[in-house]
């Protein structure tokens, strides 16, 4: 289907203002746009019961997102999107306040370190690392250690990939992962990768300039821990949730992936949005596609935390 008319007239002030896209600016200024942007498309933000700002014991910055629950709580750990190289817990601000009212549960996002200052695995260590601390301290966050689920939008999709993959064999035991729009797959070269050419929307140019921030040498791309379609093994992770939008040039790596868990026996939910864009997840405020999406995120993990 074509693009979706609310889609179509964000594309269209894009074009009309002349947007730069993030990877013509230095690091500063496209860190600084994304951020702006991302505010701007997410609408008002939430007002949620209890928010707070934490660190781990190694000091990995941390935002707790509480509603109004007594404990011991169901708990989503997030981490934001960006290529791994923008983004931070602002960025995700109003994906973790609308989650946590609507599921409810408790969200805490993660402030782990971005490339290029520190490339791969950085990220990863530091999200497997606060996962961990997370469930080590559960009595003092109010966690239900029976009920952690992990989950991200883009590149923090990919760090819950990998978080899943080292949980599996180090702990902790995870009741669910939620993937939205995916990297799965270093120079995929899939259709909907070919086919992700427009100079205003995220482009296959964009995938490329955040992998070669993240990657110090081509070959850690081959690590399942940056491309976990390439992992040797997909069985015996937790339940997902797979959010992928047609016109994303990560679309295909993303319903790849899925195909992948579903066929290791992995309890595997794939919705595509059509019409819909890559980062439409956090622009709540001006597509209703984003909204339906936060929607069925809220839905499917108000339903693993009660079967967990």
């Amino acid at each position: 289907m074509p693009l979706d008319p609310q889609v179509e007239a964000m594309r269209a002030e894009r074009e009309a203002a002349n947007v730069p896209q993030l990877y013509t600016q230095t690091l500063a200024e496209a860190r600084a746009a994304d951020l702006a942007s991302i505010q701007a498309a997410g609408g008002e933000a939430e007002s949620v019961h209890h928010v707070e700002d934490l660190a781990t014991d190694a000091g990995l910055p941390l935002r707790v997102y509480r509603p109004d629950l007594t404990g011991p709580l169901p708990t989503l750990v997030y981490f934001f999107g960006g290529g791994w190289t923008l983004g931070s817990i602002e960025t995700a601000d109003g994906i973790c306040r609308r989650l946590a009212n609507a599921v409810p549960c408790q969200v805490i996002t993660v402030g782990y370190r971005l490339a290029p200052e520190h490339p791969f695995p950085a990220a990863v260590h530091d999200c497997r690392d606060a996962t961990q601390w997370i469930a080590a301290n559960a009595d003092k966050l109010q966690v239900d250690p029976a009920r952690i689920a992990v989950g991200g939008d883009s590149a923090g999709g990919n760090l819950a990939i990998a978080t899943t993959l080292l949980a599996r064999d180090n702990g902790p035991a995870l009741a669910g992962q939620l993937l939205v729009y995916p990297n799965t797959l270093y120079g995929s070269d899939t259709i909907s990768m070919r086919n992700g050419d427009d100079p205003y929307l995220f482009n296959k140019t964009s995938v490329g300039w955040y992998w070669d921030h993240y990657l110090t040498d081509s070959a850690d791309g081959l690590d399942p821990l940056a491309s976990p379609l390439l992992a040797e093994s997909h069985a015996d992770l937790p339940p997902a949730l797979v959010i992928t939008a047609e016109y994303d040039p990560l679309r295909d790596e993303g319903e790849y992936y899925a195909e992948k868990l579903h066929a290791a026996g992995v309890p595997t939910t794939l919705s595509r949005y059509d019409g819909m864009v890559h980062g439409f997840f956090a622009m709540s405020g001006i597509l209703d596609g984003g909204k339906n999406a936060m929607a069925e995120a809220a839905t499917w993990l108000g339903g693993i935390f009660r079967d967990a």
